[in-house]
C-alpha cells in the first residue's frame, strides 16, 4: 500500500461516522470495476496496514459479515 493510498484512504476514515464499516465503503467507486484479485490484494493490504497501525482508530474486529471482514472506527479520546 502506497503512502498516496493511505493518505486517500485516512480521508475517507475521517469522514466515516463512528462504527463498523466494510473496506470498499472507503475505497471509493472504482471498487466496482476491480478485478475480483485486485479486491483480494487491495483488502488484504488495508488489513495488514490497519494490524500494523497505519489507520488510528481503526481495528479489525476479526470478523466477517455482509460484504467482507468488518472494521471498526472508534472515538479517539
Amino acid at each position: 500500500m502506497t503512502d498516496e493510498e493511505i493518505i486517500r484512504l485516512r480521508h475517507q476514515i475521517n469522514q466515516l461516522p463512528t462504527g463498523n464499516f466494510h473496506f470498499p465503503e472507503i475505497y471509493g467507486p472504482d471498487w466496482d470495476t476491480l478485478y475480483i484479485g485486485d479486491k483480494v490484494k487491495r483488502g488484504h493490504a488495508f488489513m495488514n496496514a490497519v494490524r500494523a497501525g497505519k489507520f488510528p482508530g481503526i481495528i479489525d474486529t476479526g470478523t466477517k459479515k455482509g460484504g467482507g471482514r468488518v472494521y471498526q472506527k472508534i472515538e479517539k479520546p
